[in-house]
């Protein structure tokens, strides 16, 4: 495909920016030699730089992926011995094959039962460029862990055909709301690097629980600015806010309240970090609503009016809104859904 050139501004779109380093090595990248399953990208792994030279392909896999030998899986050696283990070129790898630093072994993964729920995927847009749908709770966005099959991305690519579907942002299982996906690959990087840059406008809407030692504002109309240092460690489930420099910046106002102390608040994240806004909102004693993660053990849930047992995470994504680097038009997405405290919404 090659470097994307910059065209001048016109029915074609604006000036392109040069693509990012990042960006590059995908356009150099060959096309990959196994087709999708079932909506899913076979699963690619280069050899390590570090890897001590004569050790086989099976023995090497087996230790970076250790599901491999599971049980109730295929056994690996038969995997090997039916073709389905691959190079980058297509070829076929034998088990005993010595894998060299820097080769690749491709294959797909094999997948557990899995029960997809019947809940439609709203489409809010879609056109040769872009699919936005408005993501409904609990619907992860990748295919990942024990999410595969019922992930936004795999059934919509199941749905339509599109095998080049990619999401451009993410929003998280338990969040609701607008999500892009685009369409075609030589775009990705442009629509890509919008967010990178902070170039996104996103409004999110929660319903939180104020401790009464909560630091956020109370009444409709009141706005404050959350700054906080937030790191993931790998491997953890939670984003810990830790004292530093900030690195995750968030707008926040008072949309509604009710005589429970229940706030509805209006949320702009300047930056995207991972549950930033969760964790912005636990921090300072204002839970969301439905919270799995970020709800302090020590403190007991609300009554059951408030916390029904089927309440989803009380976050919505609910606008998504920015300038096309590709047909240079303003694009606005909004959510229909909407939020709740027992069987009405908060402030409508």
């Amino acid at each position: 495909m090659g470097t994307v050139n910059r065209r001048p501004t016109g029915p074609e779109g604006p000036p392109q920016r040069r693509p990012g380093r990042a960006a590059r090595r995908r356009t150099r990248r060959r096309p990959a030699p196994l087709p999708q399953r079932e909506g899913l990208d076979a699963v690619r792994w280069r050899v390590p730089r570090d890897t001590t030279a004569g050790r086989g392909a099976l023995e090497l896999l087996q230790e970076r992926f250790p599901a491999l030998a599971d049980p109730a899986a295929t056994p690996l050696s038969a995997r090997f011995a039916a073709g389905e283990i691959v190079d980058a070129a297509g070829r076929t790898w034998a088990a005993e094959d010595p894998a060299v630093p820097g080769e690749e072994l491709w294959f797909h993964r094999e997948l557990r039962p899995e029960e997809v729920p019947e809940i439609e995927l709203p489409v809010l847009h879609r056109d040769k460029h872009l699919l936005v749908i408005d993501k409904p709770h609990d619907i992860a966005t990748m295919p990942r862990g024990a999410h595969i099959l019922a992930s936004a991305l795999v059934r919509l690519r199941r749905a339509t055909g599109i095998q080049s579907l990619v999401p451009l942002h993410r929003l998280d299982r338990r969040t609701a709301g607008v999500l892009a996906f685009g369409i075609r690959p030589e775009e990705r990087s442009a629509y890509q690097q919008l967010f990178a840059r902070r170039e996104v406008d996103k409004a999110y809407e929660a319903v939180v629980a104020p401790a009464p030692n909560s630091s956020l504002p109370r009444h409709p109309g009141q706005r404050c600015r959350l700054r906080d240092r937030l790191v993931t460690q790998r491997g953890a489930l939670t984003t810990q806010v830790l004292a530093g420099e900030p690195n995750a910046e968030t707008e926040l106002e008072v949309l509604a309240a009710d005589a429970a102390g229940v706030l509805r608040m209006g949320l702009w994240p300047r930056t995207g970090r991972t549950h930033q806004l969760r964790a912005q909102l636990a921090a300072r004693g204002a839970p969301i609503l439905g919270e799995d993660l970020y709800w302090p053990p020590q403190r007991a849930r609300p009554s059951v009016d408030l916390w029904p047992e089927d309440l989803s995470l009380q976050l919505l994504a609910r606008r998504l809104a920015f300038v096309d680097p590709v047909t240079a038009q303003r694009r606005e997405f909004r959510s229909a859904q909407e939020l709740r405290t027992t069987s009405r919404t908060l402030g409508r």
